[in-house]
């Protein structure tokens, strides 16, 4: 599963959708990458695989970053989920 996410300015949560193939990421990503590149204002549309019902209009003038990466485990080398701590029943 890859993950687009978009970054809008003076908007300080990002919004995410994701994809199950790298080819469909590819496209999302170079279509909010064209409105970043054109600062034009063009409407963005984008829709979520893992959640049918979602979907995300941004205006390209208000995109400030869009990324791509691939969604992995949740698990780290550990078994443990990350984050700063973990709670344990050991006594």
């Amino acid at each position: 599963m890859f993950t687009i996410e978009l970054t809008l300015k003076h908007t300080a949560l990002p919004l995410s959708v994701q994809k199950k193939t790298e080819e469909e990421a590819e496209a999302a990503y170079q279509s909010a990458l064209e409105g970043l590149r054109t600062g034009s204002t063009t409407i963005i549309e984008l829709t979520c695989d893992q959640q049918p019902n979602k979907k995300i209009s941004v205006l390209s003038s208000e995109l400030a970053a869009v990324q791509i990466f691939e969604k992995s485990g949740t698990a780290t080398a550990s078994g443990r989920p990350p984050g700063f701590f973990a709670l344990t029943t050991e006594q």
